[in-house]
């Protein structure tokens, strides 16, 4: 979603003029620096708050160097008020900040600053030059016009949803399409539902259109985000009431559109229609991101999940028994509030039972808040990482495992482009989303190519182009 939203952003700022640049750029031989920078925030986990208020800590520097310079800022971070109220009090030099329900309004805000700015110009211009201790007496004021000059602006939830926003897309043949926005789940750790508000899904005739104006500009793959997809419900403009497998259905005909993607995927609303639509849509890809978290039912209450340990290895057998090879993924949180040793042990012999293709696994991080920041038995940071360390060696165990079991297949790849590890190769992803690196030529960029598989490692695949 963040990604997506940094791909709005550039394309807003791309359709007033402004071109991106590169992180170090020689420009007429002298080094290029930046107008602007705008960093947009994730709020998942701890970690990266802190990297963002170094960073922001770091570009006090260009703001000294360059007074003209503007430093923005956005995403989930500033749609916390304890967030925002602390870049208000200790970080004159940030010029804009907006949250996640007004990105379309950046481009004016950014408009906005630069007349504050001149308003500002204007009115030193009128006053006497300052005597003794000048440089003193400039720094101060800019500090102080800084904090003058600065648009701030954050709504706190909208019911409004803004189509026909440009983006800058990554890669030409393949996008992302949001459907919905926001999250009625509220999960006990969860910061989600109070930065991206509540549910609103897309009108399903505006999604259609996007994505047959994405396919007929190149784009081969689309991958469908909200917060819960399988939460969907959008109405047409006759009234009538789509869910997520309606959308994918009508999706599953737009003509030149290869694979249809979708993240993330609650378990609670994973139904028998959706795992029978991976049977029937040849457009839909054999992978399915299905979060469990943990593998305690005990756990999994108290994290509000709405499902037991049970419930999810149904659904897991569901979707083999629809289609045998699908390839699943998920996320796992070690060391909840109160997780035992004996819920740890459940986690693990799921993850062994499920045997997922790959897992994204996390410590715990309370968000402040959340529900389960409150929670009294928190778990020891010792004990979450040593635990967490079991996880990843099993997990990579079994990734590593099912991705040998590739070896002498014949797959077909959707060509990303020039691997950024290995030169003179190609990268891209099979329909299980595996990763194949592959010697071949750049011009096959974006092309969906057929692969044998040669070798393997934990985390991707090698090949031979045939």
């Amino acid at each position: 979603m963040n990604e997506h939203d940094s791909e709005v952003i550039s394309g807003m700022l791309a359709q007033r003029g402004y071109m991106e640049l590169p992180e170090s750029t020689e420009t007429d031989g002298a080094h290029a620096d930046p107008d602007i920078i705008i960093i947009n925030t994730c709020s998942i986990r701890d970690n990266a708050d802190q990297r963002f208020f170094g960073t922001l800590g770091q570009l006090k520097k260009l703001k000294a160097k360059n007074p003209d310079f503007a430093v923005c800022v956005c995403g989930c971070m500033m749609q916390q008020e304890h967030i925002t109220d602390r870049i208000r009090r200790s970080y004159p030099w940030v010029d804009v900040i907006f949250g996640t329900h007004n990105i379309h309004e950046f481009p004016d805000m950014l408009e906005e600053l630069y007349e504050n700015r001149a308003k500002t110009e204007r009115a030193k211009a009128a006053q006497p030059a300052p005597g003794a201790h000048q440089d003193y007496a400039r720094a101060k004021h800019e500090i102080r016009s800084s904090r003058e000059t600065r648009v701030d602006r954050i709504y706190e939830d909208t019911e409004e949803i803004v189509e026909g926003l440009p983006a800058k897309r990554l890669y030409t043949h393949k996008s992302f399409v949001n459907i919905m926005f926001g999250c009625n789940n509220f999960c006990a750790y969860c910061i989600v539902p109070y930065t991206r508000g509540r549910e609103k899904s897309r009108c399903p005739e505006d999604i259609l259109t996007e994505v047959k104006a994405l396919s007929a500009d190149g784009v081969r793959e689309v991958t469908l985000l909200g917060q819960n997809v399988n939460s969907y419900r959008g109405v047409d403009r006759a009234g009538q009431q789509w869910d997520f497998t309606d959308l994918i259905y009508a999706l599953n005909g737009v003509e030149g559109l290869e694979r249809i993607r979708f993240m993330t995927s609650h378990p609670k609303d994973l139904s028998d229609k959706l795992i029978e639509a991976f049977a029937r849509c040849d457009k839909l890809c054999n992978y399915i991101h299905l979060p469990v978290q943990a593998g305690s039912s005990r756990v999994l209450e108290r994290m509000n999940r709405k499902y037991t340990r049970e419930q999810y290895l149904q659904l897991v057998k569901k979707l083999r028994e629809a289609v045998p090879d699908i390839a699943i993924s998920t996320d796992i949180i070690v060391g909840f509030p109160g997780e035992t040793e004996e819920d740890f042990r459940q986690t693990l012999e799921l993850a062994e039972e499920v045997r997922y293709d790959s897992a994204f696994t996390f410590l715990y991080s309370p968000r402040p808040g959340t529900p389960a920041a409150e929670y009294e038995d928190q778990i020891p940071e010792e004990v979450k990482h040593e635990r967490f360390n079991r996880l990843v060696e099993m997990m990579n165990r079994i990734s590593a495992e099912k991705n040998a079991a590739y070896v002498g297949r014949v797959c077909t790849v959707l060509v990303d482009g020039p691997d950024k590890k290995s030169r003179g190769m190609l990268s891209g992803r099979t329909d299980e989303f595996k990763l194949v690196d592959f010697e071949g030529p750049e011009e096959i960029t974006g092309k969906l190519v057929e692969v044998e598989i040669t070798g393997s490692n934990t985390f991707s695949l090698k090949g031979r182009l045939l």
